[in-house]
């Protein structure tokens, strides 16, 4: 179990959110927006459960990791806190993303959506394996998920290209266990937020299209990191995956400047 979390590290976290959340709303005035519509997702890679403790006292309950083990090591620890797999999502371990997640936000093939969809009926209906919030009270068949979509057509990222997407949806919206709650991309690692705001802009237009034919599809647009998050606010974000912003610069081997630096890398979902 963790530890009371530290008054000195819930005050420091506490004041990281409330930038960010500033920024957010001085975003959403430029674009005429309502900061009630943008959720914080605090990613939480590579944070140990003792700082995360202190985290959700600051009020940063949402959670985003990028692996299942470190999520699971971690959530029992964590009490009060809401998960989203915001990382890559490898088909052996969908059992267990689908037992401990509330969201999946990288549904990045139209194979891994049908496993999803299967596991999500699997689990509610197998007595004494319900699908649990992180409070464990059991939830409905119906797992939130969003669609990742390859805007860039970058062939370092993962993700539904739009065409094959368009090609899809209706099948994908007719899987009885999921909630198409809408659309997320991994953006470019650029010089400048500015340059990020195509990529942005591009998603945000496709579910504006993908929508009117689709209405099962819900507005949700998971875009924008710490980086480059007042941009994508502005281009119509409705989650940001915010890690460095908030816990500032994370130790160890996944942390450090190389393959996961480089754009389109699949570790890059969220800093």
């Amino acid at each position: 179990m963790a530890t009371l979390p530290d008054p000195g590290a819930i005050a420091e976290l506490r004041a990281a959110r409330s930038r960010v959340l500033e920024a957010v709303a001085e975003a959403c005035g430029r674009a005429g927006r309502d900061p009630a519509g943008v959720q914080l997702v605090a990613v939480s890679k590579l944070v140990g459960a003792d700082r995360l403790v202190a985290a959700v006292a600051a009020g940063l309950t949402l959670l985003g990791e990028n692996r299942v083990q470190e999520a699971e090591s971690k959530a029992p620890n964590v009490p009060g806190a809401h998960w989203h797999l915001i990382g890559p999502l490898q088909s052996n371990k969908a059992r267990r993303a689908v037992e401990l997640f509330e969201v999946i936000e990288s549904v990045d093939s139209t194979e891994l959506a049908r496993r999803l969809d299967r596991l999500a009926g699997e689990i509610v209906t197998t007595p004494g394996a319900p699908r649990a919030d992180s409070a464990g009270e059991a939830r409905s068949a119906a797992l939130g998920v969003y669609l990742q979509v390859n805007v860039d057509r970058d062939a370092a990222k993962v993700g539904l290209l739009p065409e094959a997407l368009e090609a899809e949806l209706s099948g994908l919206a007719s899987l009885p266990n999921l909630s198409l709650l809408g659309l997320m991309t991994v953006g470019r690692l650029v010089d400048s937020p500015e340059e990020a705001r195509p990529t942005f802009a591009r998603l945000r237009e496709l579910s504006v299209r993908l929508r009117a034919e689709e209405p099962a599809l819900r507005p949700g647009l998971s875009m924008g990191m710490s980086d480059d998050y007042s941009v994508a606010v502005e281009e119509g974000a409705t989650v940001i995956r915010v890690g460095r912003a908030l816990f500032g610069q994370r130790q160890g081997p996944d942390a450090r400047p190389g393959p996961d630096a480089r754009p389109g890398a699949q570790d890059r979902q969220g800093r």
